[in-house]
């Protein structure tokens, strides 16, 4: 299934302010139901320079296509990873499918 990208201000304070919230070790989720499938991720300067932030949402992207099969439901998604020493695909894909089922999305 194929997703679109979250680009405007206002799709990403809308989920921010009144989107639910799943937590994992590396990760938050913020999610809304929506009539498309779309995801946007959310990351600061605090993560490391523009290399190592590019590399996250590279990472991130892959995941979220892997893991957004196990969805029953379309969601508008933003992803906020958390800083960490370490950042692997395994991980965020673990932890994704992790959330997923919990929240029963």
């Amino acid at each position: 299934m194929k997703y679109l990208r979250l680009k405007k201000q206002a799709d990403f304070q809308r989920l921010f302010q009144k989107g639910m919230r799943a937590f994992s070790p590396s990760l938050t989720m913020l999610y809304r139901p929506s009539d498309k499938m779309r995801m946007g991720i959310s990351i600061g300067k605090k993560h490391g320079k523009s290399v190592r932030r590019n590399r996250i949402k590279r990472l991130l992207r892959e995941a979220f296509r892997s893991a957004q099969g196990n969805m029953q439901r379309t969601y508008s998604v933003v992803l906020v990873p958390k800083v960490r020493d370490e950042y692997s695909f395994q991980t965020f894909e673990r932890h994704l499918k992790c959330m997923i089922e919990k929240e029963n999305l």
